[in-house]
């Protein structure tokens, strides 16, 4: 049976890399389309106008938006990356939750205050970084004595590591956290990771996002 056609709409962003890392770590060939995100067919596949989203051609071009979502939608799929146990699955969704709640949007707002606002504001910057700092501390006891966030690899690490990749861009201290930084080295070892924060193209992170500051700054103005 040929491999489904998973079309992709990404940028280089921490979301963008959990869908075209689960991608990778699948095997399957990353099809990528170009920067349509507010044009109606784009909108049409995801009303909210953001990255990433998929179609899936082999399944009526069904769309998937919500890098959370893509996730559960292809380990369900493909039977990779999820427990089939209801109790493992629930563990595994509660980790991708943890994330998709906590940990990427107050890192998405300490990027904001520290690297993208006009005007510094250290009591918003000191509120974000710290709370981070926390959830990285929830993740570092949960990580003691394990090789991933669950019993096996799974999406949860996968979501949290297109993020805590670029702590240093948010500003954010893991001195100390030696099992959450552990988990980190051997997850940029996985040769899936590595070539998923290379789509669309690759790119030293710090460098890019460092050029485009102020396009980001006029972004959130708007």
């Amino acid at each position: 049976m040929s491999k489904p056609d998973i079309l992709l709409y990404t940028a280089p962003t921490p979301n963008g890399w959990k869908a075209s890392v689960m991608l990778e770590e699948l095997g399957l060939a990353l099809n990528l389309t170009g920067k349509e995100q507010k044009q109606q067919t784009y909108l049409n596949i995801n009303p909210n106008g953001r990255i990433p989203a998929i179609v899936d051609r082999a399944n009526g071009d069904f769309a998937v938006f919500e890098s959370g979502a893509i996730l559960i939608y292809l380990a369900r799929k493909y039977g990779k990356f999820l427990p089939s146990d209801a109790n493992g699955e629930s563990r595994v969704l509660q980790w991708l939750m943890f994330q998709m709640s906590g940990v990427g949007p107050m890192m998405g707002q300490a990027n904001v205050f520290y690297r993208y606002m006009p005007e510094k504001i250290p009591v918003a910057i000191q509120r974000y970084q710290n709370e981070c700092r926390r959830l990285f501390e929830v993740l570092d006891r949960q990580l003691q004595g394990r090789d991933f966030i669950c019993d096996d690899y799974s999406i949860a690490d996968i979501a949290h590591w297109c993020w805590i990749r670029i702590h240093e861009w948010a500003g954010i201290d893991m001195t100390g956290l030696d099992d959450l930084s552990g988990w980190e080295l051997r997850m940029a070892a996985r040769p899936a990771c590595i070539r998923g924060i290379d789509v669309p193209e690759p790119s030293d992170f710090l460098a890019s996002a460092n050029k485009h500051v102020e396009a980001a700054r006029d972004l959130l103005q708007r």
